[in-house]
Parts: structure tokens; C-alpha cells; sequence
């Protein structure tokens, strides 16, 4: 491999991230998230109640959960 090969393929290359911009479908979703209609599963991977908040926090920390969902 050449030393200046490297610049030349990756330079159009980027990862970023940020928010998402959840509050503007939480009206809209929530609603069908609680009735059944929409299964989140691929999203909350552990539900648990409002007093197992800092436990949830925690999981996701850990890296045991990657969304927590938390029912009244």
C-alpha cells in the first residue's frame, strides 16, 4: 500500500451522530406504543416501573439495556 493511498479513499467518509428529535412524535406514537398497536421491541429492549428508574439509567450504562421504557 502507498502511504498517501489513505487520505485519498477516506477522505469522504464521516460518522456523526446527535438527538433524535423525539419529542415531535411522542403525541403522535406514544398513544399506539401504549394500546399495543405499535410493538417497540426493537427499541426498548426493558421495561420497568417508575420507581426502577436508576436502575434502568444504570443498565444503559452498563450496557445491559440500550432502551429503557418505564411504565407508571
Amino acid at each position: 500500500m502507498m502511504p498517501t493511498s489513505q487520505p485519498a479513499f477516506y477522505d469522504n467518509i464521516s460518522v456523526s451522530g446527535g438527538p433524535a428529535p423525539a419529542r415531535a412524535y411522542i403525541e403522535e406514537l406514544l398513544p399506539d406504543v401504549l394500546n399495543g398497536t405499535i410493538q417497540p421491541g426493537r427499541v426498548f429492549d426493558r421495561v420497568i416501573g417508575l420507581d426502577d428508574v436508576p436502575d434502568g439509567y444504570r443498565a444503559m450504562n452498563d450496557r445491559e439495556a440500550i432502551k429503557v421504557m418505564v411504565e407508571p
